[in-house]
């Protein structure tokens, strides 16, 4: 079941995608420039911070660290999902609903409301900030260099849609498996906040979400957690009606 909710996940976020220029004349592109212009007092965190810590022409240790905190986003929500089925199987059916819950309803920004992350507005000229520095998207400078000819097919294969950034879901899904994991215990609660909290940076520091993205993403995750308990038991109203009619086709 998880694999086919993924499934359904990948087309719905790849399908505004299928049409990039019908797509690139929908896409937001200045509101989240401005917005986080407030939240740096007139300077976007993103480029702050690349100018405050970046390395001129390379990426130092803690960036290519960051880099890699983003790439193992990956695992991390199925990973914990995986965790609640082996260790704490009475958590994983909410859990699972949980965590999947806040990737579908995040297709719906999607879809209504593409926007466009920092790296791109960087290309659009939207983010020239006078003498700063312009922004860099480190994660292809390091993907390109440690991956070397594999890079392109795997980020070809990865960037379904690349105008899909409000709400971050990568910062939603991670501060929904901390918040999943912190139910099974401290030491598991610690680790899965401390990975959301140090993913939040390097999304930011890296050029692939905006603050505004990330603050999106949280208020989607304490949306779904308020939520499910309040939608169980028409969910299993429905569950049981959707069993009746596959008990009839079989």
């Amino acid at each position: 079941m998880v694999v086919l909710q993924m499934w359904a996940y990948l087309a719905g976020y790849e399908m505004p995608n299928d049409d990039p220029d019908a797509l690139r004349r929908r896409v937001h592109v200045t509101y989240p420039v401005r917005v986080d212009r407030m939240v740096g007092l007139g300077t976007t965190p993103t480029v702050r911070l690349q100018r405050t810590f970046g390395t001129p022409g390379g990426l130092n240790g803690a960036e290519k660290t960051l880099v890699w905190c983003h790439w193992v986003w990956f695992m991390v929500p199925h990973g914990t999902v995986a965790y609640l089925l082996l260790r704490h199987p009475e958590r994983f059916p909410r859990g699972a609903v949980r965590m999947y819950a806040t990737f579908d309803l995040g297709l719906i920004a999607y879809w209504q409301l593409p926007t466009a992350p920092p790296w791109y507005a960087a290309q659009c000229e939207v983010l020239e900030e006078g003498a700063t520095p312009e922004l860099r998207r480190m994660m292809v400078e390091y993907g390109e260099d440690f991956w070397m000819s594999g890079w392109a097919p795997l980020y070809g294969f990865l960037a379904g849609n690349p105008l899909a950034a409000m709400p971050s879901l990568h910062f939603a899904t991670s501060v929904m498996a901390a918040s999943l994991l912190s139910e099974t215990g401290r030491a598991a609660g610690t680790l899965g906040w401390v990975y959301a909290g140090t993913l939040g940076v390097a999304l930011v520091y890296l050029g692939e979400h905006y603050v505004i993205d990330l603050a999106a993403g949280y208020a989607l995750t304490e949306v779904v957690r308020r939520g499910v308990p309040r939608l169980s038991g028409p969910g299993v109203v429905l569950s049981r009606a959707v069993q009746a009619l596959e008990a009839r086709a079989a």
